[in-house]
């Protein structure tokens, strides 16, 4: 399977180096990878340095072990199972085939649970199979912990936009939604929030047409608020969800966008809490990936249709994966979604803007410094970029990724330098190293691919694993690695390169060293400061929204820039995002404000400023609220109309936009 699987252009080059990987390796690999999970994993385990009688064997004897180990005391199961993207041939096509489950389906695009050992089987009647990417966590700052409680702002007109009655507000987040906050609360005391979909419960049935998580209702929710008296238990422990975090990141977004201190405090509410794995054994039985953003983006729809109800959703979750172009099949399928009338969906533009760092001992810029890009001067030439796994007594477990997206023109071979080694290649197009392991432990993935089905164009995907065994674990080589494209034809030149996003996680010791989870970045002199915005926030219609410092009237530095791969304007725009005072979640009744700073605090101000201008006019598309937000916004001081790539098209002007909302309509006739 390994030969022909890795020579197939229909699936995706991460996919097929996962799916040619062995049980062993993937079932340890499901513990980081969200989109892989192991039915019936066994125990979490404390990492060791991999070992044989004491010593620091030869990785390759270290491999042979674990595969003749068992993973804890009961057998490893034979197969993991993948969360794909499935772009089909024909909408009358479906995924079917031994151990696979179509979850959800639009058109010609499908979400599915795949056995890693029978992605082959999908080849024929698919364009695209694409390995769903990880959500992770988003990492606000918080500044103050206790401030006073939020004025709300002045919007316009109450007599336009009715304060977002009738309008549905739909909020993806995670770390849990606390709906007996008094932010949320109406007049008569029952919660605003119509429904909450929590991805990772088991104690209520799952939402019609889902066989994972709990549905919980209005009606449910209202009868633990009226039950808590006399239970003498808060109405969250008698309805609980699965994630409740103190300060929870989805409670002060859904009240940014729509508390009762918000900018929406008359829309109803619904949410979906996507599932966040806390653990290694719970990463390898849970799914947290793209597929289920989907998923949440197909309920909210759903449930706003049987409520008929205008809908306005925030995503303050991203990644960097894929071309930046709005051409993977997430982005063509919330693209789609998004041409029907009233339905809206903003998305932060990600955290990944800072490039250096301020001030001594600020290591920001390392979660900034993603994307690169240049230009192949001429053929016989090359390019070189710098690409930095940390080390210093850290061993880095995670798998770095870098993708690199040139034109069809060209043609480039590409070769990769470990620190301190030797060259491996250059790969020439057309050409794969897979899995390929160095003397250290690290091994290294290399596809060099043209035409790729999503839109045409060529893509170099690097990928450097660590060595995973039943019997321990060796980092990923730390210190500078570099990678050299060679011009073979060149008509063009240029590329871009993203490294995926990979949030630090302290996994605890690995002999003498701390092992990370933990983001490879770009050396300062390959870092290009822009093109950082998130992929989900390329969308053609989804509204990319930047950070507003209101109180120094400039963009934060965290927030990340455009443009998007293909030249369009993403960021749209910037709303204020910076030290912002909403609900603190399941922290008491004398706690109950929180500020935080980053785009998921701006993006979730403008879904709710979409809300008003869907409360005044229900019909408006999402290329026209784009638009409206476009035209009214206001350019930071000193600079004009055009379009900024840190602050888009300028500050949202929540007045001036629902203004426009309703009066661009109003037509004359010009011969009367």
């Amino acid at each position: 399977m390994s030969k022909s699987l890795s020579s197939l252009r229909t699936v995706q080059p991460k996919l097929r180096m996962i799916a040619n990987g062995s049980s062993t390796v993937n079932i340890i690999r499901a513990e980081y990878c969200s989109a892989l999970v192991v039915p019936s994993a066994g125990a979490s385990r404390r990492f060791e340095p991999v070992r044989n009688k004491g010593a620091m064997p030869k990785p390759r004897s270290a491999l042979r072990l674990a595969k003749r180990g068992r993973l804890g005391k009961a057998n490893a199961p034979k197969d993991v199972a993948a969360h794909v993207f499935v772009q089909l041939a024909k909408p009358t096509d479906k995924v079917t085939g031994s151990g696979m489950k179509e979850t959800a389906r639009h058109g010609a695009l499908a979400t599915a649970r795949v056995p890693l050992d029978k992605i082959g089987c999908l080849v024929g009647k698919t364009v695209r199979v694409e390995l769903a990417e990880t959500l992770v966590d988003p990492a606000p700052v918080v500044r103050d912990s206790s401030p006073p409680a939020p004025t709300r702002r002045d919007f316009g007109r109450p007599a336009l936009h009715h304060d977002g009655k009738g309008v549905l507000v739909g909020i993806i987040d995670v770390q849990g939604f606390d709906f007996a906050h008094p932010d949320f609360r109406d007049a008569g005391g029952d919660t605003r929030f119509v429904a909450i979909w929590d991805q990772g419960g088991t104690n209520r049935a799952p939402p019609r047409g889902y066989d994972y998580g709990s549905e919980l209702t209005g009606e449910i929710l209202n009868r633990a608020l009226r039950a808590c008296g006399t239970a003498g238990a808060a109405a969250t422990d008698l309805e609980p969800q699965s994630q409740q975090a103190p300060g929870s990141h989805g409670t002060h977004v859904a009240s940014i966008a729509a508390g009762n201190r918000g900018v929406c405090p008359k829309a109803d509410i619904a949410a979906v809490l996507i599932s966040m794995a806390e653990g290694d054994a719970e990463g390898r039985r849970s799914f947290y990936d793209s597929t289920r953003l989907i998923h949440a983006v197909e309920y909210l729809i759903a449930l706003a249709e049987q409520r008929n109800q205008p809908l306005t959703i925030n995503v303050s979750l991203g990644t960097n994966g894929h071309a930046h172009d709005g051409s993977s099949v997430l982005c063509r399928w919330l693209d789609s979604l998004l041409t029907t009338p009233g339905r809206c969906l903003c998305a932060a533009a990600g955290n990944a803007g800072q490039e250096r760092a301020e001030h001594e001992g600020d290591y920001g810029f390392i979660m900034g410094r993603i994307h690169t890009s240049g230009r192949v001067p001429a053929r016989g030439l090359t390019a070189d970029i710098g690409w930095l796994v940390v080390g210093n007594g850290v061993a880095d477990i995670s798998e770095n990724e870098l993708e690199i997206w040139y034109s069809s023109q060209d043609r480039f071979a590409v070769s990769v330098r470990p620190p301190g080694g030797d060259w491996i290649g250059p790969i020439e197009p057309q050409m794969f190293v897979e899995n390929r392991e160095l003397d250290d432990g690290t091994f290294v993935s290399i596809y060099n691919e043209v035409y790729q089905p999503s839109n045409g164009d060529n893509l170099i995907g690097i990928y450097l694993s660590p060595l995973l065994s039943r019997y321990g674990v060796a980092g990923v080589k730390g210190g500078e690695w570099t990678v050299r494209l060679h011009g073979r034809e060149v008509r063009d030149g240029r590329y871009h390169g993203w490294i995926e996003r990979d949030d630090p996680r302290d996994i605890g010791p690995i002999g003498a060293k701390e092992a990370w989870s933990f983001p490879s970045f770009f050396t300062e002199t390959s870092n290009v400061d822009d093109s950082s915005i998130s992929s989900l926030a390329c969308s053609h219609f989804v509204i990319g929204v930047a950070n507003l410092d209101e109180a120094r009237d400039k963009i934060n530095i965290s927030s990340s820039q455009g443009p998007t791969r293909d030249g369009r304007s993403k960021p749209d725009l910037a709303a204020p995002g910076t030290d912002i005072v909403a609900a603190k979640a399941f922290s008491g009744s004398d706690d109950l404000w929180i500020s935080m700073t980053g785009t998921s605090m701006a993006s979730p101000f403008v879904t709710g400023v979409v809300g008003l201008m869907l409360a005044a006019r229900p019909d408006l598309t999402a290329a026209q609220v784009r638009g409206i937000l476009r035209r009214t916004a206001r350019p930071l001081p000193g600079a004009d109309y055009q379009w900024q790539d840190d602050a888009g098209f300028g500050i949202i002007q929540p007045a001036g936009a629902i203004e426009e909302a309703v009066g661009f309509s109003l037509t004359k006739d010009a011969t009367r």
